[in-house]
């Protein structure tokens, strides 16, 4: 069973925090209240910071605080992930969002955030172990009106599996509330994302590959997985993004752009008081990418038989 499975089992059946029997052997979970809170790997290094500040003080403030993310650091603290500003101030990390989610007559973006928000509501189950750590968060987006109209409880787990720098499983449940939503929009503007940092868009050096030859995300659709290698300094990274099997069909993926954001986009149908659960694993290397029967046996171990 894999630490993400059996972290996932534990919360869905309310589980409290898992005790630390040797601390120094094991991940942690340290909040800045009202700010973020990490997941630190046993040698007390921070590995994923879930960002979750809510400003509402200035027109700037507001806007950069209007998304729940989580940024993915590197082994000397630095952040792989882009945060607030830059080229496309609304890409963010490892994120979620829709530009197009329609209820009521209404179309709510909650991918360019300009009138709507991500809102942190409180923690779930956080969970502890010698072999990874997982945030939930229990999030309200809020559409043009002020209302409410997606409640969302979303994790992301950590492990390091061997061959890899970091392994973050993404599940996001999202329920409708005031009536039937439809998640809609594209490729470049909705879905499950990753945004490496801002260097990325400065250097050009996003590069993808594909579980066959031949492949356009433009034209293929359910692609299982893409990898995308980029340079930050003098180090190569690869981040393989997976898409289990069990998330609605139908998505195309953004996977082309030089400055690094991917993802998949999916339409998606939630009637009121409903509930769709999505997941994704990202598998983050220091490195060039390893070789294409690696990535498939990666794939596999994530989508099971």
């Amino acid at each position: 069973m894999t630490l993400a499975v059996f972290l996932l089992g534990l919360l869905a059946a309310h589980s409290t925090m898992l005790p630390s029997s040797a601390a120094d052997e094991t991940f942690k979970i340290v909040d800045t209240s009202g700010e973020h809170a990490e997941i630190l790997a046993p040698d007390g290094k921070p590995v994923l910071r879930y960002m979750y500040r809510r400003d509402t003080s200035t027109k700037e403030s507001t806007f950069d605080t209007a998304k729940v993310y989580a940024h993915v650091i590197g082994p000397e603290g630095e952040f792989l992930t882009k945060g607030a500003g830059g080229l496309f101030p609304h890409h963010r990390g490892i994120f979620i969002g829709w530009n197009k989610l329609k209820q009521g007559g209404e179309s709510h973006d909650l991918w360019h955030v300009r009138n709507t928000a991500q809102l942190h509501q409180a923690f779930g189950a956080n969970q502890t172990s010698a072999e990874g750590a997982a945030i939930t968060g229990k999030i309200d987006w809020i559409g043009v009106d002020g209302d409410t109209v997606i409640t969302e409880t979303r994790t992301y787990a950590v492990s390091r599996p061997q061959g890899s720098y970091l392994q973050v499983d993404f599940t996001s449940e999202l329920t409708a509330v005031g009536g039937d939503v439809e998640l809609n929009g594209d490729p470049e503007h909705a879905g499950v994302q990753f945004r490496p940092s801002q260097k990325v868009a400065e250097n050009k050096s996003a590069k993808y590959l594909f579980h066959a030859e031949g492949i356009d995300p433009k034209k293929s659709k359910d692609l299982p997985w893409v990898a995308e290698s980029f340079r930050l300094e003098d180090q190569t990274w690869t981040v393989q993004h997976m898409s289990h099997p069990d998330n609605p069909k139908g998505a195309r993926w953004s996977a082309y752009r030089d400055y690094g954001r991917f993802g998949p986009f999916t339409v998606v149908n939630i009637a009121e008081d409903e509930s769709v659960t999505l997941r994704y694993r990202f598998r983050i290397i220091q490195g060039e990418a390893p070789d294409l029967d690696a990535l498939v046996q990666w794939y596999t171990q994530y989508a099971g038989p």
